[in-house]
């Protein structure tokens, strides 16, 4: 059947806007090269090479009169949406690992494409031992990439879809971050610009707060980049411990609201309080916080004897920036005891709210497991009984809970299965399950040799490869990248 053919030419159309988008973005970094008196050569040439192969892919021609159906062949589809969100992915990493590789930053493919990976999956592993010491311009670029991921640049692109006569709701339902569609407008194209003037206000409003605190210029912009992507790549090898208590809280708060659902944060700014606090899913996310915090400053102080406002700092900072996977610390978990190691273990799992830039499982969907979990119990003592599952105080769809049991299921499978891998791969369990469970929650540290005071250089070039397409499989959902292999895909009708 005609209409069961892929359309490749809208593909080609939207992966071209997007390398358009990244290869501008790249000289965007000249200035920085420039003024600190490095060589802009990489981010210029890279830049113009993407540039070059998005004008290459625009101009792929139409498909043949009768091979698709009327009208214009520029319309996606639920298959044409999934294939540009991989495709597209794969194109910007491909392309975005350029400047590394143009300058000798990381001359070995695995490294750059791990980085790479990272930047734009939002993940935070690094493989950069000492960073301090590369350019300046390429630790902005690198910082981008975290940016650029951090929403979704295709949302960006769904903004201009008018412009290009093409429709994109499917293309928004595979890569908006969350299992949930709540919309802000009527049509996805204005949806995507309040969700962008959201994200580009809040980094605009922590740069500039950075820089008041006693930020300088160049690192405000680069932890205002990566914080509101909830990354966690930084410029200094210390991480956030390098700067002052006031900023490291400056830095909690903002990671806390780059964690929070962007419809949420919409409705939080037009004042609409009532909305807000029916959430479910923001006050676990409020109590979990807070709960984990305390219990952590209780017994890091005990544990540690260190002053009781550093206690809590340290415990405030990594329970909000594990929690919201965005990877920056200020002290090594791992090192405080045991039991706590595990706690922090345990929220690598967790993810912040559905609809916002963080990885992970997400609030949303831990909720619906234990609430549906507690209602089981009242099923079996009242089997005639008819008890739905609310959130928000609307009943949750059959259909809704099985794709999330389904999604924990096929979660859990990966990390074993990857956890195997690894250690297969010469990696001990502990630095397997923790590499295994940063990376498909894209957060960055984990734990055994990964861990907060760790990096990822020193892992085999297969290791490196395995680890960078867990992290995109994280990015997406799981299911957008795993439906791609299986044979009801690519079938015709």
């Amino acid at each position: 059947m005609a209409g069961g053919l892929i359309n490749f030419r809208p593909i080609a159309r939207v992966v071209s806007v997007l390398l358009l988008i990244i290869g501008v973005l790249m000289w965007t970094g000249i200035p920085f090269s420039l003024y600190y008196g490095e060589t802009p050569l990489p981010l210029l040439y890279a830049g113009l090479s993407t540039v070059v192969a998005a004008a290459l892919l625009w101009m792929i021609p139409r498909a043949p009169r009768d091979s698709l159906p009327r009208p214009a062949d520029l319309t996606i589809r639920k298959r044409e949406g999934y294939l540009i969100v991989a495709l597209s992915w794969t194109a910007m990493v491909l392309f975005g690992m350029l400047p590394y590789l143009y300058s000798g930053m990381l001359p070995k493919v695995p490294d750059a494409l791990f980085e790479t990976v990272s930047g734009m999956t939002t993940t935070g592993a690094s493989t950069l031992t000492d960073i301090e010491i590369h350019p300046r311009g390429l630790l902005y670029w690198r910082s981008l990439t975290q940016w650029i991921g951090g929403m979704g640049i295709i949302v960006l692109t769904v903004a201009i879809f008018p412009l290009l006569g093409i429709g994109g709701i499917e293309l928004f339902a595979a890569e908006a971050p969350g299992p949930t569609s709540d919309k802000l407008h009527p049509r996805i194209s204005e949806t995507a610009k309040r969700l962008w003037f959201i994200y580009v206000g809040l980094t605009v409003l922590l740069g500039i707060l950075l820089v008041v605190f006693g930020m300088s210029p160049y690192e405000a912009i680069n932890h205002a980049l990566t914080t509101m992507a909830t990354g966690g790549f930084s410029t200094r090898n210390a991480s956030a411990a390098a700067f002052s208590p006031a900023i490291q809280y400056l830095l909690v708060l903002f990671m806390f609201l780059a964690g929070v659902n962007y419809t949420v944060l919409y409705l939080s700014f037009k004042r609409r309080w009532s909305q807000v606090w029916q959430s479910d899913e923001l006050k676990a996310y409020v109590s979990l916080i807070v709960v984990v915090a305390l219990f952590l400053t209780a017994r890091v102080w005990y544990i540690t004897g260190l002053p009781l406002e550093e206690s809590f700092r340290d415990s405030i900072f990594q329970t909000v920036s594990l929690i919201t996977t965005t990877g920056f610390v200020t002290a090594d978990y791992t090192g405080w005891a045991p039991s706590l190691t595990m706690i922090c273990f345990v929220l690598l799992f967790v993810g912040a709210c559905a609809g916002s830039t963080s990885g992970g499982i997400k609030i949303i969907r831990n909720l619906v497991f234990l609430k549906n979990s507690y209602l089981e119990f009242r099923r079996i003592v009242h089997p005639q009984a008819i008890i739905p599952l609310r959130l928000n105080g609307q009943i949750v769809s059959g259909r809704i809970i099985t794709h999330i049991f389904n999604f924990l299921l096929l979660y859990l499978i990966l990390f074993v299965f990857g956890s195997i891998v690894l250690s297969v791969l010469g990696l001990d369990f502990l630095t397997a399950i923790g590499a295994m469970a940063t990376s498909l929650g894209n957060v960055g540290p984990g734990i055994g040799n990964v861990g907060p005071m760790d990096n990822f250089a020193w892992l085999s070039a297969p290791v490196k490869i395995f680890l960078s397409f867990v992290m995109i499989v994280g990015r997406l959902e799981v299911f957008t990248v795993l439906v791609l292999f299986t044979p009801y895909f690519w079938r015709l009708n």
